[in-house]
């Protein structure tokens, strides 16, 4: 009896895709992808973090300062760019601290390192000027890493500066210290202590970040976020929004499979409705509920959180509806490609949180390589809608700087659609 047990089993495994799916594919792909974000760390292959440079100085230190982050392995450094809507084919232009700040406020980079006048001519430890890092606390990883590196680069880049810089010292607190040389010596050992305990770059309030600890003084600057009360709140906000909307919707398309069950499509096809028009009814009605789904999540977390929602308003329905016409499209997709409510369940499971995992809304793209970056823009719905909740809450973009998510959204919105209504013709023909 076991072995017949066993064999029936396993027929119905075999004959179920879906659960086959979940079984074999759903864990390989969740492994690949969390395993390209965690397990290139620490290797060669980790990804390198776009840094602009602006060199206000133009000094000899300061040019061997930058050849030396170009050498580095774990930043991609700019230092020309060209000015926004400048044609491909234009020149690139030394970039100024301004377009430096825009860099960073775009997005185009996490970071920029900003190398003031007399850096060169005033390297020393007690009066070198501060470098600036100019930050986007979107990600916070990035400003650490480029600190660190910036300290390295800066005793690699031009050792003889700091040797110069420690033979004086000697040469002024050397060959038997007095009581008097003794002090010194101990209020500058305090002077390195306290800049080695100086705080990483968390900015305080204003935009003026600390000074960083390490043989040359680093004051990383906030660009962004840095007057609004838990200003990540909405990207969070966001990234499960986004990815619960999917399941909602996929819910929601499902009763066109329970209508079919019941014999009630039969009958609403036999009357004037047409399946395209039944569709069209599915889709708005999942586009309201979206939009409700979403205004819910946001409203609670303005109430919960802090989180700015009224000064983005415009901006934030613009997303929301564009967001939820696209999510109601893939609903109807997958109920119109299944077969019954269990086989949509399982598919949506697989296709949801695989999607949802590359696109951002389980883990900050930040901390993705390029690679996996690429993919989740080029591949997800979630990555797209994603990019348009953080030009609104985060970047203060104008309304008109959506139209790139705004028009991957509707052409998936138009091509859910036509695909669905070409599935659907199935029920017509029954």
């Amino acid at each position: 009896m076991i072995p017949t047990l066993l064999r029936i089993a396993t027929t119905t495994l075999r004959r179920d895709r879906v659960v086959q799916a979940m079984t074999f594919f759903l864990p390989i792909a969740f492994f690949s992808i969390f395993a390209g974000i965690f397990g290139s760390q620490g290797r060669d292959v980790t990804s390198r973090i776009p840094v602009a440079v602006v060199d206000e100085d133009r000094s000899e230190v300061s040019n061997r300062l930058v050849a030396a982050l170009r050498a580095e392995t774990g930043v991609r450094i700019r230092t020309r760019a060209r000015r926004p809507g400048e044609p491909p084919d234009t020149a690139r232009t030394v970039i100024s601290r301004l377009r430096a700040l825009e860099l960073v406020r775009n997005g185009d980079v996490p970071v920029a390192i900003v190398i003031p006048h007399g850096f060169g001519a005033r390297a020393s430890l007690d009066s070198t000027p501060s470098i600036e890092l100019l930050s986007d606390r979107a990600d916070p990883v990035a400003p650490q890493v480029v600190s660190g590196l910036l300290q390295k680069t800066v005793i690699t880049g031009a050792p003889d500066v700091f040797a110069r810089q420690g033979l004086g010292l000697f040469e002024k607190y050397g060959g038997g210290l007095t009581p008097q040389q003794r002090q010194a010596m101990e209020s500058w050992t305090a002077h390195l202590k306290d800049s080695a305990g100086a705080t990483r770059g968390t900015a305080a309030p204003g935009g003026r970040g600390s000074i960083a600890g390490g043989m040359v003084p680093v004051r990383v600057v906030d660009v962004l976020g840095e007057k609004r009360p838990n200003p990540l709140i909405a990207l969070t906000a966001a990234g499960i929004a986004v990815m619960f909307l999917l399941f909602s919707a996929s819910g929601a398309g499902g009763t066109l499979l329970d209508e079919v069950e019941t014999g009630t499509l039969e009958r609403l096809l036999t009357s004037r409705a047409g399946m395209g028009t039944i569709l069209l009814g599915k889709w708005l009605f999942i586009v309201m509920l979206g939009v409700f789904q979403i205004t819910v999540m946001f409203v609670w977390g303005m109430v919960a959180f802090k989180l700015d929602l009224m000064s983005h308003l415009p901006g934030f329905f613009i997303m929301t509806f564009f967001t939820a016409a696209a999510a109601a499209g893939f609903g109807l997709v997958l109920a119109t490609l299944c077969r019954s409510r269990q086989q949509l369940g399982g598919l949506s499971t697989i296709l949801i949180l695989t999607q949802s995992a590359v696109g951002g809304s389980m883990f900050p793209r930040f901390a993705m390589n390029e690679q996996l970056r690429a993919l989740g823009r080029f591949t997800t719905f979630n990555a797209n809608a994603l990019d348009g909740f953080e030009k609104v809450f985060w970047r203060q973009a104008k309304l008109l700087d959506l139209w790139p998510q705004v028009l991957v959204l509707t052409v998936l919105t138009i091509l859910f659609l036509s695909v669905a209504r070409v599935l659907a013709r199935r029920w017509e023909t029954v």
